[in-house]
Protein backbone atom coordinates (compact mmCIF):
# COMPACT_ATOMS: atom_id res chain seq x y z
CA UNK A 1 0.00 0.00 0.00
CA UNK A 2 1.30 3.16 -1.25
CA UNK A 3 2.44 5.98 1.66
CA UNK A 4 -0.30 9.06 2.50
CA UNK A 5 1.26 12.57 1.90
CA UNK A 6 1.86 13.06 5.56
CA UNK A 7 3.87 9.67 5.56
CA UNK A 8 6.10 10.85 2.64
CA UNK A 9 6.43 14.94 4.25
CA UNK A 10 7.52 12.88 7.61
CA UNK A 11 10.23 10.71 5.48
CA UNK A 12 11.77 13.65 3.76
CA UNK A 13 12.37 15.71 7.10
CA UNK A 14 13.75 12.62 8.44
CA UNK A 15 15.70 11.43 5.64
CA UNK A 16 14.17 8.02 4.94
CA UNK A 17 14.38 8.34 1.44
CA UNK A 18 16.30 7.28 -1.11
CA UNK A 19 17.58 9.36 -4.48
CA UNK A 20 18.40 7.56 -7.60
CA UNK A 21 20.09 9.68 -10.83
CA UNK A 22 20.76 8.20 -13.99
CA UNK A 23 22.50 10.15 -16.71
CA UNK A 24 21.09 8.59 -20.08
CA UNK A 25 22.20 9.24 -24.02
CA UNK A 26 19.39 12.08 -24.12
CA UNK A 27 18.11 12.81 -20.60
CA UNK A 28 19.31 12.62 -16.97
CA UNK A 29 16.67 12.17 -14.63
CA UNK A 30 16.41 12.26 -10.40
CA UNK A 31 14.03 10.19 -9.30
CA UNK A 32 13.38 10.25 -5.50
CA UNK A 33 11.43 7.05 -3.79
CA UNK A 34 9.69 6.56 -0.45
CA UNK A 35 10.13 3.56 1.91
CA UNK A 36 7.63 1.66 -0.25
CA UNK A 37 9.77 2.18 -3.39
CA UNK A 38 7.39 4.49 -5.36
CA UNK A 39 8.53 7.45 -6.60
CA UNK A 40 7.52 10.45 -4.89
CA UNK A 41 9.39 13.29 -6.49
CA UNK A 42 11.58 13.97 -9.75
CA UNK A 43 12.93 16.04 -12.03
CA UNK A 44 14.98 15.79 -15.38
CA UNK A 45 17.39 17.47 -18.15
CA UNK A 46 17.43 16.73 -21.95
CA UNK A 47 20.70 16.70 -23.50
CA UNK A 48 22.25 15.50 -26.40
CA UNK A 49 25.97 14.74 -27.39
CA UNK A 50 28.39 16.83 -29.72
CA UNK A 51 30.40 15.62 -32.75
CA UNK A 52 33.40 17.11 -31.53
CA UNK A 53 37.01 15.95 -34.18
CA UNK A 54 34.96 12.83 -34.84
CA UNK A 55 34.47 11.54 -31.25
CA UNK A 56 30.90 11.82 -29.94
CA UNK A 57 31.07 13.40 -26.23
CA UNK A 58 29.40 15.37 -24.04
CA UNK A 59 31.44 17.99 -21.93
CA UNK A 60 32.06 18.21 -18.18
CA UNK A 61 30.69 21.52 -18.14
CA UNK A 62 27.56 19.90 -19.74
CA UNK A 63 27.64 17.07 -17.34
CA UNK A 64 27.31 19.14 -14.33
CA UNK A 65 24.97 21.54 -15.38
CA UNK A 66 22.80 18.73 -16.23
CA UNK A 67 23.04 16.64 -13.26
CA UNK A 68 22.45 20.00 -11.00
CA UNK A 69 19.37 20.90 -13.22
CA UNK A 70 17.93 17.71 -12.73
CA UNK A 71 18.41 17.55 -9.15
CA UNK A 72 16.90 21.39 -8.40
CA UNK A 73 13.60 20.26 -10.84
CA UNK A 74 13.68 17.24 -8.10
CA UNK A 75 13.92 19.04 -5.58
CA UNK A 76 11.43 21.74 -6.54
CA UNK A 77 9.62 19.13 -6.82
CA UNK A 78 9.67 17.97 -3.63
CA UNK A 79 8.59 21.21 -1.66
CA UNK A 80 5.80 21.92 -4.45
CA UNK A 81 4.14 18.49 -3.59
CA UNK A 82 5.02 17.99 0.39
CA UNK A 83 5.91 21.66 1.95
CA UNK A 84 9.23 20.98 2.73
CA UNK A 85 13.13 21.61 2.01
CA UNK A 86 14.50 18.11 1.10
CA UNK A 87 18.06 18.66 2.82
CA UNK A 88 19.06 14.71 3.55
CA UNK A 89 17.89 11.27 2.00
CA UNK A 90 18.86 7.54 3.76
CA UNK A 91 20.66 6.91 0.54
CA UNK A 92 22.25 7.82 -3.07
CA UNK A 93 23.03 6.15 -6.13
CA UNK A 94 24.02 7.64 -9.33
CA UNK A 95 23.84 5.44 -12.83
CA UNK A 96 25.06 6.80 -16.29
CA UNK A 97 25.16 4.94 -20.16
CA UNK A 98 27.82 2.16 -19.55
CA UNK A 99 31.42 2.09 -21.31
CA UNK A 100 33.29 4.73 -22.83
CA UNK A 101 36.44 6.34 -22.15
CA UNK A 102 37.43 8.83 -19.34
CA UNK A 103 40.72 9.26 -18.72
CA UNK A 104 42.88 11.20 -16.02
CA UNK A 105 45.88 12.83 -14.78
CA UNK A 106 47.27 12.74 -11.25
CA UNK A 107 46.36 16.10 -11.49
CA UNK A 108 42.69 14.58 -12.01
CA UNK A 109 42.61 16.81 -15.49
CA UNK A 110 40.14 15.18 -17.94
CA UNK A 111 43.00 14.08 -20.57
CA UNK A 112 41.23 14.05 -24.02
CA UNK A 113 37.25 14.77 -24.18
CA UNK A 114 35.16 11.91 -22.70
CA UNK A 115 34.70 9.47 -25.68
CA UNK A 116 30.89 7.50 -25.16
CA UNK A 117 29.87 4.28 -25.82
CA UNK A 118 28.59 5.49 -29.44
CA UNK A 119 31.85 6.04 -30.77
CA UNK A 120 32.51 3.16 -33.31
CA UNK A 121 36.50 3.98 -33.63
CA UNK A 122 38.22 1.06 -31.72
CA UNK A 123 37.20 -1.81 -34.15
CA UNK A 124 41.46 -3.07 -34.71
CA UNK A 125 41.28 -3.06 -30.48
CA UNK A 126 38.42 -4.62 -30.50
CA UNK A 127 38.88 -7.89 -32.59
CA UNK A 128 42.85 -7.99 -31.00
CA UNK A 129 41.37 -8.00 -27.36
CA UNK A 130 39.07 -10.86 -28.47
CA UNK A 131 41.41 -12.76 -29.68
CA UNK A 132 44.03 -12.59 -27.38
CA UNK A 133 41.32 -12.90 -24.54
CA UNK A 134 39.35 -15.61 -25.85
CA UNK A 135 36.93 -13.10 -24.92
CA UNK A 136 34.02 -11.01 -26.61
CA UNK A 137 35.27 -6.90 -26.07
CA UNK A 138 32.83 -4.86 -27.93
CA UNK A 139 33.86 -1.76 -29.72
CA UNK A 140 32.24 0.56 -27.12
CA UNK A 141 34.14 -1.33 -24.14
CA UNK A 142 36.60 1.08 -22.10
CA UNK A 143 39.54 -1.23 -22.50
CA UNK A 144 39.19 -1.29 -26.34
CA UNK A 145 39.16 2.30 -26.25
CA UNK A 146 42.30 2.84 -24.49
CA UNK A 147 44.24 -0.31 -26.22
CA UNK A 148 43.25 1.41 -29.49
CA UNK A 149 44.52 5.22 -27.87
CA UNK A 150 47.86 3.22 -27.62
CA UNK A 151 47.61 1.65 -31.32
CA UNK A 152 47.44 4.56 -32.64
CA UNK A 153 50.08 6.10 -30.35
CA UNK A 154 48.14 9.00 -28.94
CA UNK A 155 50.53 10.87 -26.31
CA UNK A 156 47.73 11.60 -24.05
CA UNK A 157 48.35 7.10 -22.71
CA UNK A 158 51.54 8.06 -21.24
CA UNK A 159 50.05 10.41 -18.62
CA UNK A 160 47.27 8.44 -17.39
CA UNK A 161 46.30 8.12 -13.38
CA UNK A 162 42.74 7.00 -13.66
CA UNK A 163 39.99 5.36 -16.05
CA UNK A 164 37.02 5.30 -15.57
CA UNK A 165 33.11 5.62 -17.27
CA UNK A 166 30.49 8.48 -16.72
CA UNK A 167 29.04 7.13 -13.37
CA UNK A 168 32.35 6.30 -12.03
CA UNK A 169 33.23 9.93 -12.29
CA UNK A 170 30.47 11.47 -11.03
CA UNK A 171 30.48 8.91 -8.41
CA UNK A 172 34.36 9.68 -7.34
CA UNK A 173 33.45 13.49 -7.62
CA UNK A 174 30.83 13.50 -5.04
CA UNK A 175 32.30 10.87 -2.36
CA UNK A 176 36.01 10.33 -3.24
CA UNK A 177 35.83 6.84 -3.90
CA UNK A 178 37.48 5.44 -7.16
CA UNK A 179 35.07 2.51 -7.64
CA UNK A 180 32.51 0.94 -9.90
CA UNK A 181 29.49 -1.95 -9.51
CA UNK A 182 30.18 -4.71 -10.76
CA UNK A 183 27.96 -4.43 -13.48
CA UNK A 184 29.47 -1.39 -14.93
CA UNK A 185 33.02 -2.58 -15.11
CA UNK A 186 31.72 -5.56 -16.82
CA UNK A 187 31.52 -3.26 -19.32
CA UNK A 188 35.06 -1.90 -18.67
CA UNK A 189 37.29 -4.98 -18.42
CA UNK A 190 35.74 -8.62 -18.80
CA UNK A 191 34.89 -9.93 -15.24
CA UNK A 192 35.67 -13.04 -13.57
CA UNK A 193 32.00 -13.91 -12.08
CA UNK A 194 33.78 -16.76 -9.36
CA UNK A 195 35.52 -13.54 -7.82
CA UNK A 196 33.60 -11.03 -8.43
CA UNK A 197 36.74 -8.87 -9.88
CA UNK A 198 38.24 -8.12 -13.00
CA UNK A 199 39.66 -11.35 -14.68
CA UNK A 200 43.65 -11.29 -13.00
CA UNK A 201 44.71 -13.50 -16.18
CA UNK A 202 43.33 -10.84 -18.76
CA UNK A 203 44.77 -8.01 -16.68
CA UNK A 204 48.13 -9.54 -17.12
CA UNK A 205 47.87 -10.54 -21.02
CA UNK A 206 47.06 -6.92 -21.37
CA UNK A 207 50.08 -5.68 -19.59
CA UNK A 208 51.94 -8.00 -21.13
CA UNK A 209 50.60 -7.06 -24.85
CA UNK A 210 51.74 -2.95 -24.51
CA UNK A 211 54.83 -3.96 -21.89
CA UNK A 212 56.85 -2.71 -24.94
CA UNK A 213 55.62 0.60 -24.65
CA UNK A 214 57.03 0.56 -20.82
CA UNK A 215 54.64 2.77 -18.96
CA UNK A 216 54.55 4.15 -15.80
CA UNK A 217 51.57 2.58 -14.72
CA UNK A 218 50.03 -1.14 -15.11
CA UNK A 219 46.38 -2.04 -15.62
CA UNK A 220 45.02 -2.78 -12.17
CA UNK A 221 46.70 0.42 -11.20
CA UNK A 222 44.61 2.68 -13.42
CA UNK A 223 41.20 0.61 -13.15
CA UNK A 224 38.56 1.44 -10.59
CA UNK A 225 37.72 -0.90 -7.79
CA UNK A 226 34.88 -3.07 -8.13
CA UNK A 227 32.23 -3.42 -5.95
CA UNK A 228 28.76 -5.20 -5.96
CA UNK A 229 24.99 -4.87 -5.06
CA UNK A 230 24.49 -4.27 -0.89
CA UNK A 231 27.65 -2.53 -0.18
CA UNK A 232 28.43 0.75 0.68
CA UNK A 233 30.61 2.80 -1.43
CA UNK A 234 31.55 5.63 0.25
CA UNK A 235 29.38 9.05 2.11
CA UNK A 236 28.89 12.56 0.07
CA UNK A 237 31.70 14.88 0.73
CA UNK A 238 31.15 18.51 1.71
CA UNK A 239 32.55 19.56 -1.56
CA UNK A 240 30.17 16.97 -3.36
CA UNK A 241 27.42 17.77 -1.48
CA UNK A 242 28.02 21.69 -3.15
CA UNK A 243 28.66 19.90 -6.37
CA UNK A 244 25.52 18.52 -6.65
CA UNK A 245 22.69 20.93 -4.97
CA UNK A 246 24.06 24.19 -5.58
CA UNK A 247 21.37 25.61 -3.28
CA UNK A 248 23.83 24.47 -0.60
CA UNK A 249 20.38 22.99 1.18
CA UNK A 250 21.72 19.17 1.14
CA UNK A 251 23.67 17.79 3.71
CA UNK A 252 26.79 15.52 3.73
CA UNK A 253 27.40 12.14 4.66
CA UNK A 254 25.13 10.33 2.46
CA UNK A 255 25.76 6.81 1.95
CA UNK A 256 26.37 6.07 -1.74
CA UNK A 257 25.78 2.72 -3.23
CA UNK A 258 28.33 1.35 -6.00
CA UNK A 259 27.54 3.33 -8.83
CA UNK A 260 26.07 1.21 -11.97
CA UNK A 261 25.48 1.57 -15.97
CA UNK A 262 22.45 1.44 -17.28
CA UNK A 263 21.90 -1.98 -17.89
CA UNK A 264 22.13 -3.16 -14.51
CA UNK A 265 19.73 -0.92 -13.18
CA UNK A 266 17.29 -1.57 -16.39
CA UNK A 267 17.68 -5.48 -14.78
CA UNK A 268 17.01 -4.25 -10.95
CA UNK A 269 14.23 -1.92 -12.67
CA UNK A 270 12.25 -4.79 -14.11
CA UNK A 271 13.09 -7.57 -11.29
CA UNK A 272 15.32 -9.47 -13.72
CA UNK A 273 18.43 -10.27 -11.58
CA UNK A 274 17.83 -14.13 -11.30
CA UNK A 275 19.01 -16.69 -12.94
CA UNK A 276 17.03 -18.11 -15.65
CA UNK A 277 15.52 -14.55 -16.03
CA UNK A 278 15.15 -11.97 -18.58
CA UNK A 279 14.48 -8.26 -19.99
CA UNK A 280 14.10 -6.87 -22.99
CA UNK A 281 14.15 -3.62 -24.06
CA UNK A 282 12.90 -2.62 -27.35
CA UNK A 283 12.39 0.69 -29.04
CA UNK A 284 14.45 2.18 -31.62
CA UNK A 285 17.35 -0.42 -31.32
CA UNK A 286 16.51 -3.50 -29.07
CA UNK A 287 18.58 -5.57 -26.82
CA UNK A 288 17.72 -8.86 -24.35
CA UNK A 289 19.43 -10.10 -21.47
CA UNK A 290 19.63 -13.23 -19.74
CA UNK A 291 20.96 -14.02 -16.68
CA UNK A 292 22.82 -17.45 -17.00
CA UNK A 293 23.57 -20.36 -14.98
CA UNK A 294 26.94 -20.82 -16.21
CA UNK A 295 29.79 -19.56 -18.84
CA UNK A 296 29.18 -19.88 -22.62
CA UNK A 297 31.43 -22.90 -24.19
CA UNK A 298 33.00 -20.40 -26.32
CA UNK A 299 33.10 -16.94 -27.78
CA UNK A 300 30.34 -15.80 -30.28
CA UNK A 301 31.17 -12.03 -31.32
CA UNK A 302 26.97 -11.77 -31.75
CA UNK A 303 26.74 -11.65 -28.01
CA UNK A 304 28.46 -9.37 -24.76
CA UNK A 305 29.23 -11.23 -21.69
CA UNK A 306 28.47 -8.46 -18.35
CA UNK A 307 26.83 -8.94 -15.08
CA UNK A 308 24.05 -8.27 -13.08
CA UNK A 309 24.61 -5.72 -9.99
CA UNK A 310 25.63 -8.79 -8.24
CA UNK A 311 28.12 -10.05 -10.14
CA UNK A 312 26.14 -12.81 -11.46
CA UNK A 313 27.42 -13.53 -15.48
CA UNK A 314 24.62 -12.26 -18.86
CA UNK A 315 24.57 -12.78 -21.62
CA UNK A 316 23.27 -9.71 -24.30
CA UNK A 317 21.92 -9.84 -27.54
CA UNK A 318 22.01 -6.02 -29.03
CA UNK A 319 20.11 -5.13 -32.37
CA UNK A 320 20.72 -1.66 -33.71
CA UNK A 321 17.48 -1.63 -35.63
CA UNK A 322 13.90 -2.40 -34.13
CA UNK A 323 10.69 0.02 -34.72
CA UNK A 324 12.78 2.91 -36.82
CA UNK A 325 11.50 1.02 -40.12
CA UNK A 326 8.22 -0.05 -38.55
CA UNK A 327 7.65 3.83 -37.43
CA UNK A 328 8.14 4.84 -40.59
CA UNK A 329 5.19 2.49 -42.81
CA UNK A 330 2.77 3.63 -39.20
CA UNK A 331 3.87 7.06 -40.28
CA UNK A 332 2.48 6.17 -44.37
CA UNK A 333 -0.71 5.22 -43.16
CA UNK A 334 -1.42 7.78 -41.06
CA UNK A 335 -0.56 10.70 -44.02
CA UNK A 336 -3.21 8.60 -45.53
CA UNK A 337 -5.45 8.56 -43.25
CA UNK A 338 -4.91 12.81 -43.03
CA UNK A 339 -5.64 12.99 -46.67
CA UNK A 340 -8.65 11.33 -46.64
CA UNK A 341 -9.83 13.52 -44.25
CA UNK A 342 -9.66 10.36 -41.53
CA UNK A 343 -6.64 11.21 -39.14
CA UNK A 344 -6.41 9.63 -36.14
CA UNK A 345 -4.34 10.28 -32.90
CA UNK A 346 -1.73 8.05 -32.66
CA UNK A 347 -2.48 5.70 -30.08
CA UNK A 348 -5.36 4.73 -31.81
CA UNK A 349 -3.74 4.38 -35.18
CA UNK A 350 -0.47 2.30 -33.95
CA UNK A 351 -2.73 -0.16 -31.94
CA UNK A 352 -4.96 -0.69 -34.72
CA UNK A 353 -2.05 -1.40 -37.20
CA UNK A 354 -0.42 -3.52 -34.56
CA UNK A 355 -3.93 -5.47 -33.47
CA UNK A 356 -4.39 -6.05 -37.13
CA UNK A 357 -0.97 -7.68 -37.38
CA UNK A 358 -2.64 -10.53 -34.49
CA UNK A 359 -4.65 -11.45 -37.75
CA UNK A 360 -2.34 -12.24 -40.01
CA UNK A 361 -0.89 -15.79 -40.93
CA UNK A 362 1.50 -17.23 -38.16
CA UNK A 363 4.04 -16.98 -41.31
CA UNK A 364 3.12 -13.88 -42.71
CA UNK A 365 2.17 -14.98 -46.00
CA UNK A 366 5.34 -15.65 -47.08
CA UNK A 367 6.45 -12.32 -47.21
CA UNK A 368 9.69 -11.07 -46.18
CA UNK A 369 11.15 -7.87 -44.72
CA UNK A 370 14.39 -6.32 -43.55
CA UNK A 371 14.10 -2.97 -41.51
CA UNK A 372 17.55 -2.34 -41.61
CA UNK A 373 17.77 1.99 -41.43
CA UNK A 374 21.69 1.44 -39.78
CA UNK A 375 23.98 -1.15 -39.88
CA UNK A 376 23.64 -3.98 -38.18
CA UNK A 377 26.66 -6.15 -36.71
CA UNK A 378 24.54 -9.39 -36.02
CA UNK A 379 23.69 -10.10 -39.48
CA UNK A 380 26.91 -8.16 -40.76
CA UNK A 381 24.60 -5.81 -43.08
CA UNK A 382 27.42 -2.50 -43.14
CA UNK A 383 24.76 0.06 -44.55
CA UNK A 384 21.12 0.24 -43.62
CA UNK A 385 18.81 -0.43 -46.27
CA UNK A 386 15.65 -1.13 -45.51
CA UNK A 387 13.56 -3.73 -47.64
CA UNK A 388 10.30 -5.38 -48.39
CA UNK A 389 9.71 -8.40 -50.46
CA UNK A 390 7.13 -10.84 -51.78
CA UNK A 391 6.78 -13.23 -54.39
CA UNK A 392 3.45 -13.33 -56.87
CA UNK A 393 1.98 -16.23 -54.78
CA UNK A 394 2.57 -14.37 -51.17
CA UNK A 395 -0.66 -13.50 -49.19
CA UNK A 396 -0.08 -9.90 -49.22
CA UNK A 397 -2.36 -7.85 -46.95
CA UNK A 398 -2.54 -5.51 -44.41
CA UNK A 399 -2.56 -8.37 -41.22
CA UNK A 400 0.77 -9.94 -42.90
CA UNK A 401 2.25 -6.68 -43.77
CA UNK A 402 1.89 -5.65 -40.36
CA UNK A 403 3.21 -8.98 -38.92
CA UNK A 404 6.22 -8.99 -41.27
CA UNK A 405 7.39 -5.65 -39.82
CA UNK A 406 6.86 -6.55 -36.41
CA UNK A 407 8.59 -10.10 -36.72
CA UNK A 408 11.76 -8.46 -39.03
CA UNK A 409 12.00 -5.84 -35.96
CA UNK A 410 13.29 -9.35 -33.77
CA UNK A 411 15.27 -10.47 -36.81
CA UNK A 412 18.37 -9.91 -35.59
CA UNK A 413 18.02 -10.38 -32.03
CA UNK A 414 16.67 -13.63 -32.27
CA UNK A 415 19.55 -14.64 -34.26
CA UNK A 416 21.64 -14.14 -31.32
CA UNK A 417 19.22 -15.52 -28.72
CA UNK A 418 18.78 -18.95 -31.19
CA UNK A 419 22.68 -19.03 -30.37
CA UNK A 420 21.93 -18.89 -26.32
CA UNK A 421 18.73 -20.57 -26.43
CA UNK A 422 19.30 -23.48 -29.12
CA UNK A 423 23.19 -23.68 -29.84
CA UNK A 424 24.09 -23.63 -25.78
CA UNK A 425 20.87 -24.61 -23.91
CA UNK A 426 20.43 -21.77 -21.76
CA UNK A 427 17.56 -22.52 -19.58
CA UNK A 428 15.13 -19.66 -19.21
CA UNK A 429 11.90 -19.40 -17.59
CA UNK A 430 10.87 -15.78 -18.12
CA UNK A 431 11.56 -13.06 -19.94
CA UNK A 432 10.01 -9.54 -19.31
CA UNK A 433 9.65 -6.68 -21.81
CA UNK A 434 9.55 -3.26 -21.98
CA UNK A 435 9.79 -0.17 -24.12
CA UNK A 436 7.79 1.06 -27.14
CA UNK A 437 6.72 -2.36 -29.23
CA UNK A 438 5.40 -3.22 -25.59
CA UNK A 439 3.02 -0.69 -25.60
CA UNK A 440 -0.07 -1.98 -27.67
CA UNK A 441 -1.74 -4.31 -25.50
CA UNK A 442 -0.68 -8.19 -26.02
CA UNK A 443 0.45 -7.63 -29.44
CA UNK A 444 4.58 -6.98 -28.79
CA UNK A 445 4.23 -9.49 -25.72
CA UNK A 446 2.59 -12.51 -28.01
CA UNK A 447 5.17 -11.45 -31.26
CA UNK A 448 8.47 -11.56 -28.69
CA UNK A 449 6.73 -15.04 -27.43
CA UNK A 450 6.33 -16.80 -30.57
CA UNK A 451 10.15 -15.26 -31.18
CA UNK A 452 12.13 -16.93 -28.16
CA UNK A 453 9.42 -19.09 -27.21
CA UNK A 454 9.38 -18.59 -23.64
CA UNK A 455 6.29 -16.53 -21.48
CA UNK A 456 6.76 -12.72 -22.02
CA UNK A 457 5.61 -10.50 -19.39
CA UNK A 458 4.76 -6.37 -19.23
CA UNK A 459 4.32 -5.00 -15.79
CA UNK A 460 1.87 -2.18 -15.49
CA UNK A 461 3.43 1.13 -15.96
CA UNK A 462 4.70 3.16 -12.64
CA UNK A 463 5.99 6.84 -12.40
CA UNK A 464 9.03 4.86 -11.04
CA UNK A 465 10.21 3.15 -13.91
CA UNK A 466 13.37 3.71 -15.71
CA UNK A 467 16.93 3.74 -15.08
CA UNK A 468 17.16 6.25 -12.22
CA UNK A 469 14.24 4.01 -10.43
CA UNK A 470 16.42 1.34 -10.68
CA UNK A 471 19.52 2.94 -9.04
CA UNK A 472 17.27 4.17 -6.52
CA UNK A 473 16.24 0.78 -5.43
CA UNK A 474 19.68 -0.75 -5.38
CA UNK A 475 20.58 2.52 -2.83
CA UNK A 476 17.82 1.16 -1.48
CA UNK A 477 18.52 -2.56 -0.94
CA UNK A 478 22.38 -1.23 0.40
CA UNK A 479 20.16 0.63 2.94
CA UNK A 480 17.57 -1.70 4.13
CA UNK A 481 18.46 -5.33 3.15
CA UNK A 482 18.73 -7.60 6.07
CA UNK A 483 21.38 -10.16 6.90
CA UNK A 484 22.06 -12.88 4.02
CA UNK A 485 19.17 -11.14 2.18
CA UNK A 486 19.86 -11.65 -1.72
CA UNK A 487 19.23 -9.01 -4.17
CA UNK A 488 16.45 -11.26 -5.68
CA UNK A 489 14.88 -11.65 -2.50
CA UNK A 490 14.81 -8.22 -2.30
CA UNK A 491 13.59 -6.95 -5.44
CA UNK A 492 11.14 -9.46 -5.89
CA UNK A 493 9.52 -9.76 -1.70
CA UNK A 494 9.98 -5.79 -0.91
CA UNK A 495 9.78 -4.17 -4.46
CA UNK A 496 7.54 -6.16 -7.23
CA UNK A 497 5.53 -7.92 -5.09
CA UNK A 498 1.64 -7.35 -5.67
CA UNK A 499 2.95 -5.14 -8.70
CA UNK A 500 0.31 -6.32 -11.72
CA UNK A 501 1.45 -7.00 -15.09
CA UNK A 502 0.39 -9.64 -17.95
CA UNK A 503 2.29 -12.54 -18.83
CA UNK A 504 1.66 -14.30 -22.17
CA UNK A 505 2.25 -17.70 -23.11
CA UNK A 506 4.39 -18.55 -26.82
CA UNK A 507 1.67 -20.09 -29.65
CA UNK A 508 2.65 -23.46 -30.72
CA UNK A 509 1.33 -22.58 -34.19
CA UNK A 510 3.01 -19.13 -33.82
CA UNK A 511 6.28 -20.65 -32.73
CA UNK A 512 6.17 -22.84 -36.28
CA UNK A 513 5.31 -19.66 -38.01
CA UNK A 514 7.96 -17.15 -36.52
CA UNK A 515 10.53 -20.12 -37.87
CA UNK A 516 9.45 -20.09 -41.14
CA UNK A 517 9.69 -16.77 -41.44
CA UNK A 518 13.13 -16.99 -39.53
CA UNK A 519 13.90 -19.01 -42.20
CA UNK A 520 13.22 -16.57 -45.39
CA UNK A 521 15.46 -14.19 -43.30
CA UNK A 522 18.44 -15.46 -43.03
CA UNK A 523 18.28 -16.73 -46.86
CA UNK A 524 17.16 -13.12 -47.85
CA UNK A 525 20.48 -11.41 -46.09
CA UNK A 526 22.71 -11.75 -48.60
CA UNK A 527 20.24 -9.84 -50.55
CA UNK A 528 19.83 -7.14 -47.68
CA UNK A 529 23.78 -7.13 -47.37
CA UNK A 530 23.82 -6.28 -51.64
CA UNK A 531 21.17 -3.86 -51.38
CA UNK A 532 23.84 -1.07 -50.64
CA UNK A 533 25.81 -2.26 -53.49
CA UNK A 534 22.61 -0.92 -56.08
CA UNK A 535 21.16 1.84 -53.60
Amino acid sequence: MSLSEKDIREAVEKGNTVLGIELGSTRIKAVLISEDHLAIASGSHEWENSYVNHIWTYSLEEVWKGLQDSYQKMARDVKEKYGVALKRVGAIGFSAMMHGYMVFDRDEKLLVPFRTWRNTITEEASKKLTEVFQYPVPQRWSIAHLYQAILKGEDHVADISYMTTLAGYIHWKLTGEKVVGIGEASGMFPIDADIKNYNQTMVEQFDGLVSEKEFSWKLKDILPRVMVAGERAGTLTKEGARLLDVSGELMEGIPFCPPEGDAGTGMAATNSVAQRTGNVSAGTSIFAMIVLEKKLSKVYPELDIVTTPTGSLVAMAHSNNCTSDLNAWVGLFDEFARIIGAGVDTDKLYGTLYRQALKGDADCGGLLAYGCLSSEHITHVEEGRPLFVRTPESSFNLANFMRVNLYTALGALKIGLDILLKQEGVRLDKMLGHGGLFKTKDVGQSIMAAAINVPVSVMEETAGEGGAWGIALLASFMLRCGTGESLEEYLSDRVFAGMSGTTIAPDEKDVAGFEEFMKRYVRGLALERAAADYL
